[in-house]
């Protein structure tokens, strides 16, 4: 059985985006049912910052909101200036952390309950079609409660929200990356993570199907 349009064309899903300052890393993780999302939802640059993309996903916001940034945009002056040429705004959830440690994000009216978002210092937690409103509370509190770098505080963030129950149609895919906030000049060098999972099938939750 083949899941609805509706829900076939959509990157559900919950993510983080984070500036680790004593570390000098930036990152994005995130997790969805939907196929190698990892092109699609999460963005990283060294020396500029980290954007995560979903709901009703718009691609371009990754690259847009990297490149305003570099040209010195807060990560607050790109995502307005995005979300304000966007007529789809309030179908959009991004987020996005600059190397200054800025956060912004944007949970739109129209995204699909449950849906929500918070922030912290330098980090930004969000996600949509979920099982529970609990979930965005969760990935905070587990990020800043676990010891390690800062890829092991991501990857306890993506597990405390499928420990809230996750995306209601299940896990399909998922990638987490970090590189140097400062770059060398050599981009191979800047990545420390980039690890994807492309597509993992598991008995979908809302239909009953594999």
């Amino acid at each position: 059985m083949k899941l609805p349009l509706s829900f076939s064309t959509l990157a559900h899903t919950y993510s983080i985006v984070a500036y680790d300052r004593e570390a000098g890393q930036l990152g994005v993780a995130f997790q969805s049912h939907y196929f190698s999302v990892g092109g699609v939802v999460p963005w990283v640059e060294a020396g500029v910052g980290a954007v995560a993309t979903q709901s009703f996903v718009d691609p371009s916001y990754g690259p847009l909101g990297l490149a305003l940034m570099r040209a010195g945009k807060s990560a607050n002056q790109a995502l307005d200036g995005l979300l304000a040429a966007d007529p789809l705004r309030e179908q959009r959830q991004v987020a996005m952390v600059d190397l200054h440690g800025n956060v912004s994000v944007h949970t739109g009216a129209r995204c699909i309950a449950a849906a929500g978002h918070k922030t912290g210092a330098n980090f930004s937690v969000q996600a949509n079609l979920m099982l529970s409103d609990t979930v965005w509370d969760a990935m905070a509190d587990a990020y800043l409660t676990t010891a390690g770098d800062l890829a092991e505080r991501m990857l306890a963030a993506l597990e405390a929200a499928e420990g809230e129950g996750g995306d209601i149609r299940g896990r399909q895919s998922a990638a987490l990356m970090v590189v140097k906030a400062q770059p060398t000049g050599q981009p191979w060098r800047d990545r420390v993570f980039d690890l994807r999972v492309e597509d993992h099938w598991e008995l979908c939750r809302s239909c009953g199907a594999w």
